[in-house]
């Protein structure tokens, strides 16, 4: 299973001189990544550019990735945008699917961070599995 959320505040340069990103190179990224069963939205708001993800997929496929991919791609254009990608992989190797991970974005980098809200998502968000359920 692969679930994720996230979001994006996109521009230029950290300046905030009105140095916008290449939109038809942001809108093109986002093509490749949408799709599928997961939402993808890059929109303006107040005059600001906003992209919104997420999904929940069965398994880790090329759309997760493309997703990942995504985002950090963003960064690489628009060297002022900020956000965070929350996701949770249990097929990640090493991960026991048990916690959600974060990409944070700050000034176009993006760092992988633990999360301390939604983990352990047992006991925290679920209760664990008990055989007696079935």
């Amino acid at each position: 299973m692969f679930e994720f959320h996230g979001w994006l505040a996109i521009q230029g340069s950290a300046a905030r001189e009105d140095d916008e990103p290449d939109q038809d190179v942001l809108r093109r990224l986002v093509e490749s990544a949408s799709g599928g069963s997961s939402l993808v939205d890059l929109r303006w708001i107040n005059g600001e550019l906003f992209l919104h993800v997420g999904g929940l997929l069965n398994r880790r496929s090329s759309e997760a990735d493309e997703v990942v991919d995504l985002f950090e791609r963003i960064g690489s254009v628009a060297l002022g945008s900020y956000g965070v990608l929350y996701y949770r992989d249990d097929e990640k190797p090493g991960n026991d699917g048990n916690a959600f991970h974060v990409l944070a974005m700050r000034r176009g980098q993006v760092t992988e961070e633990p999360d301390g809200h939604l983990s352990p998502v047992i006991p925290r968000l679920e209760d664990p599995y008990s055989p007696e359920d079935d």
